[in-house]
């Protein structure tokens, strides 16, 4: 863990290394004070010699300057790097969840990732500027103001030692029943962001059906379950101030008592006994601060474990040693082809598929739902890898191809449509970033989009809310299609992507693919047989099984799941599960 996370200072690590050098500097100059401070009061104001006042009290100020510029110094190297080690892993956790694989995205909720970007990041800065700062000056500062004070009366010092020694055992046992809670609070920070990313994604259907108070109720007790944990592991942490002052009066008045005894026997000097004082406050003060990076990195540490598990994190699709960088055609053949989600999972969603498909044709995919049509189809742009068996997309098995030379030309329309914020052609622009606008406006006409697109009172440049959220559904649908067809893919697959779309416009859409792009291997996932009966052959699923395949009138003679469907839809009747 401590190697990953050290991987990511970086450029920083010069800032790094300044940093405690600063704040060991600072300390040095502190612990002057009081030993300058006993030379006046001895050597000065009891002896009446202002010359000496003078020069140690120049010194004194030059030694509280120097630690005063240290400790700024500190303070702002310290800051740099701290945040650049946050910047450092936001991105690189960015960066990494880029290359996971659909079977790695299904390890990490999407409110857990954003907690993990945002919340747990935040936690390791301060937990770094901590350990960078205080981590170096408050067990130098201890060490040194027990060095000074032994120096001074080392009997008289021995109570420190022996103060710190309890106060170390009374801490280690206060922070460690606080961590426990510390690691149980961050998963529901968890459930907290989900609450929130659930209900303002869904604030339409909320408001529609009147659940704000059903919502409300959902984020409160989120947000409660967060105050429970912190509060248990407050009520531990909050110990440390009361067990750490009785330790500090307690050294002060057992030092002031044995130490007015030892000026009365003329053993201590008065300075002295000042100086023992203010270094017995440093050492107190330096254990609070220990205690307190403790307790930092006891809540830093849950917050690691989850920023780790996403930076190491490999995807299971990975490019061969000598990838293949051109897809030949749209030819796609499946081998004898198994799938599971889970590779230790004992149940198969995809059985010993077979099948052959022709570059140009058009495909149409039909079955009730659960009966695996996009796993199907999302193994030929490897979205996943097979279980058993192989898939061929151009006569070569997907795992030959670099992955992102196969995804450019396997164009694939998902179920969810998602539109980004930004203009029309923005959103076009994702299939090719080069694209003209003429090249837009023709894939447009293709996808039926252009109808309602040049309604618009600023056509192309009309801006995209976030997820589309100021066009319907059927225009979303038509969007993604065009920005699909942009890629000039040897395979274009739509998973049930015109189900928004009227029947009229939808027989466009299809017209339109096999007059424009004759070449492209089009595979059309529908509910509608309409949608897929003029399809040149037709993949009737069941339950991950290839039930049957042939073109529409073989189908509606042989295949009775089909011919079943066909009835009951061209009767009036509706939904292919029926």
């Amino acid at each position: 863990m401590i190697k990953t996370l050290a991987a990511q200072i970086k450029e920083y690590k010069k800032v790094s290394i300044i940093t405690p050098v600063f704040m060991i500097l600072e300390v040095v100059f502190e612990m002057l004070i009081p030993f300058l401070m006993a030379s006046i009061i001895d050597d000065g104001v009891e002896a009446g010699n202002m010359q000496h006042i003078y020069a140690v009290g120049a010194v004194m100020i030059a030694a509280a300057l120097c630690g005063l510029f240290c400790g700024v110094m500190g303070g702002k190297y310290g800051a740099r790097a701290s945040t650049g080690f946050a910047k450092n892993l936001r991105q690189a956790m960015f960066e990494n969840i880029q290359t996971f694989s659909f079977a790695s995205l299904d390890k990490f909720s999407t409110a857990g990732l954003v907690t993990r970007l945002t919340t747990d990041v935040t936690n390791m800065q301060m937990a770094y500027q901590m350990i960078l700062r205080i981590c170096f000056r408050a067990p130098v500062s201890m060490v040194c103001a027990m060095a000074m004070a032994f120096l001074i009366n080392a009997r008289l010092a021995g109570i420190y030692l022996v103060a710190v020694v309890l106060l170390g055992v009374v801490l280690f046992f206060i922070i460690r029943g606080a961590m426990k809670y510390f690691k149980q609070a961050f998963p529901k920070y968890d459930e907290l962001n989900a609450s929130v990313q659930e209900n303002v994604s869904a604030i339409r259907v909320v408001k529609a059906y009147v659940r704000e108070e059903h919502e409300t109720e959902k984020f409160k007790k989120a947000s409660q379950g967060i105050y429970d944990i912190f509060s248990k592991a407050e009520k531990h942490v909050v110990l440390n101030m009361p067990v750490m002052m009785f330790t500090v009066y307690g050294c002060i008045l057992l030092i002031s008592w044995l130490g007015a005894k030892q000026i009365v026997q003329d053993t201590l000097s008065t300075g002295e006994l000042m100086s023992l004082l203010t270094y017995c406050m440093n050492i107190l003060m330096s254990l609070m601060m220990v205690a307190m990076i403790f307790v930092m990195i006891s809540m830093s540490i849950a917050s690691a474990e989850r920023i780790c598990e996403v930076l190491n994190e490999k995807s299971d699709l990975t490019n061969p040693a000598d990838p293949v960088y051109e897809v030949q055609s749209g030819d796609i053949e499946f081998r004898h082809v198994g799938f599971s989600y889970h590779k230790e999972s004992s149940e198969a969603v995809l059985h010993d598929i077979n099948l052959k498909i022709h570059a140009g044709e058009t495909i149409g995919i039909i079955g009730g739902t659960g009966s695996a049509k996009t796993s199907l189809v999302n193994l030929i742009s490897r979205l996943y890898d097979v279980t058993d068996g192989a898939v061929l997309v151009g006569g070569r098995d997907v795992r030959e191809y670099d992955i992102e030379t196969l995804r450019n030309q396997v164009s694939v329309v998902l179920q969810k449509n998602v539109l980004f914020s930004g203009t029309i052609l923005d959103n076009l622009r994702w299939g090719d970033a080069d694209a003209t606008e003429e090249e837009c406006r023709r894939v447009c006409r293709l996808a039926c989009a252009d109808e309602f697109i040049e309604k618009m009172p600023e056509g192309y440049h009309t801006y995209i809310e976030q997820g589309g959220t100021n066009v319907s559904g059927g225009q979303r649908q038509r969007l993604t299609i065009a920005r699909a067809l942009l890629k000039k893919p040897k395979v274009l697959i739509l998973d049930d992507s015109t189900s928004a779309v009227d029947t009229a416009t939808d027989a466009k859409i299809r017209k339109a693919f096999a007059e424009e792009i004759p070449d492209t291997t089009k595979l059309i996932i529908a509910q509608r047989v309409a949608s897929v009966m003029n399809a040149d052959r037709i993949i009737v699923m069941d339950d991950g099984r290839v039930h049957g395949f042939g073109t529409h009138e073989e189908l509606l003679r042989d295949n009775e799941i089909y011919r079943e469907v066909y009835e009951s839809q061209t009767n009036g009747g509706g939904d292919f599960d029926e």
